[in-house]
């Protein structure tokens, strides 16, 4: 393993890093909430309380054969969700043990908050207006959407408050960590009904297609397994916002997550309040709001996904610029299918250490970008040169491991360029590398006017995106494959 130091900081990247020898410094010790034993040991201990607490409050209510059917069919829809919150996230990953607190959390936590307070809201109601139907009404459509909302967003602003800094891409974290927590809470929820529903068909004899258990699972994991996740979402991207706030705009922080909650209420509200709109209610607000909001919120999320890409794209040249990233890296981190190559490969010649390493420098590289841009933004946190100063410390370290990979992918998929300038003594249009400059051409089609072919950082100068200005590597630190001399101007990148 090289033990070259590191290189200089970027002059426009933050402060100088803290002294120490190291990017990043020492960090003081935090207060007692925040060291590990009270960070993992805390929250494990109450989710496994409240896991013991809900199992026997729900095997209760549907007896030991409707919790097993239950909790046979309840499942069925949760991996399909898991994924596709999952992918949402692939571009700046999140650690998982945030992942599983989310879903635990809406599993047991949330949903044995949720039964003990419409519990005991419902009972409150009823013996106050002496109409137990009305009071099951008040319950369904006021109680339950502002106690289950909560109960689930509460997930979202934990992770946010005690574990910021493991969170990548805000926004999107945001969102998987609100939708996480819902499935959680959707799947124990599910037990509970499905069980109930089978419970039914036992005193009725109903069974098969005509069953009460299968038309609970036809709505509710057929027609609306997202119900649940889409409500909280939309607490979820109130968060993102926030976190991605600057912290002197105080109050835009406090008060989008709490429209993103409020708006999750009334969707929720809705949604239950939908069987008292007639014979064809359900239907109605199916068709006209969940599925509309579905689509806009999916689209949202992707598109932020995307942003994301040219985000990493954008910020992570001057890096690379100062020495700290190889020439091919900003477009290799920026395109997933560069990403996929660049993990496949380090798995093929390095096993799975190997492609743990690249995996976890790419979301390092990826939380750079990011930091960076806040900081470009006029956002940048309080500690922001120490956060930079560790980020980096932790690409330097794996940089051996990372490099190759990511050079090997960005290869396979960089985009055309135009060569606009030879140096002196090199034919033009021939391929360039170390030496002689005249190794094989990389694919290049002629045509008038310059000639073009592929590459991924040949060239003293270059820019990523158009519009973003040429910066030279930095000399003393030529990369193996840089030929002093070539000019050229990446395309946009299609792939990401």
């Amino acid at each position: 393993m090289a033990t070259s130091p590191p290189p200089p900081f970027p002059a426009t990247a933050g402060d100088a890093p803290p002294a120490g020898g190291r990017p990043g410094g020492a960090r003081r010790p935090g207060p007692w909430w925040q060291r590990p034993w009270a960070r993992y040991g805390g929250p494990a201990a109450l989710l496994a309380v409240s896991g013991l607490v809900i199992l026997a409050l729900v095997r209760e209510q549907t007896g030991t054969e409707g919790f097993l059917v239950g909790l046979g069919l309840a499942v069925l829809p949760v991996p399909l969700l898991v994924a596709a919150f999952r992918w949402l996230e692939r571009v700046a990953p999140g650690p998982w043990p945030n992942l599983v607190f989310a879903f635990a959390w809406g599993a047991c936590a949330a949903a044995l908050m949720s039964i003990v307070a419409n519990s005991f809201a419902t009972r409150w109601i009823a013996a106050a207006t002496a109409d137990p139907s009305r009071a099951d009404t008040l319950g369904a459509t006021v109680i339950a959407p502002v106690v289950e909302e909560t109960a689930k967003a509460a997930a979202v602003l934990l992770v946010l408050l005690f574990r910021r800094h493991d969170a990548g891409g805000l926004l999107l974290h945001g969102v998987v960590l609100a939708g996480l927590s819902a499935t959680g809470f959707a799947f124990t929820e599910n037990i509970l009904y499905l069980g109930n529903a089978f419970g039914t068909d036992r005193l009725t004899g109903d069974s098969g297609l005509a069953s009460l258990t299968a038309a609970t699972f036809f709505v509710r994991a057929v027609m609306s397994p997202f119900a649940h996740p889409l409500f909280t979402v939309l607490t979820g991207i109130g968060f993102g916002l926030s976190a991605l706030s600057g912290e002197r705009h105080r109050v835009r922080r406090v008060l989008l997550p709490l429209s993103g909650l409020l708006l999750a209420m009334g969707l929720h509200a809705l949604w239950n309040a939908s069987s008292d709109f007639g014979e064809y209610g359900f239907f109605a607000v199916y068709a006209m709001f969940m599925v509309p909001l579905f689509g806009l919120v999916t689209w949202l999320v992707v598109w932020t996904r995307q942003r994301e890409l040219r985000t990493v794209r954008g910020e992570l040249p001057v890096y690379a610029a100062a020495g700290w990233l190889a020439p091919a890296e900003p477009f290799a981190l920026g395109s997933m299918r560069a990403r996929r190559l660049a993990l496949r490969y380090a798995r093929r010649h390095g096993g799975r250490t190997a492609a743990r390493e690249v995996a976890r420098y790419t979301a390092d590289a990826t939380a750079l970008a990011f930091l960076r841009h806040r900081g470009g933004s006029g956002r940048a946190p309080a500690d922001f040169a120490v956060r930079e100063g560790e980020l980096l410390g932790e690409v330097w370290r794996r940089r051996e491991w990372a490099r190759p990979a990511l050079e090997h992918a960005a290869r396979i998929t960089a985009p055309l360029f135009a060569i606009t300038a030879a140096p002196p003594g090199v034919l033009p249009g021939h391929g360039h590398g170390p030496g002689a400059g005249q190794a094989p051409d990389h694919g290049r089609h002629p045509g008038p006017g310059p000639e073009y072919g592929y590459g991924y950082g040949y060239g003293w100068a270059y820019a990523y995106e158009p519009g973003y200005a040429r910066a030279p590597h930095p000399a003393g630190r030529p990369h193996p494959a840089y030929a002093a001399g070539w000019a050229h101007t990446w395309g946009r990148p299609t792939d990401a």
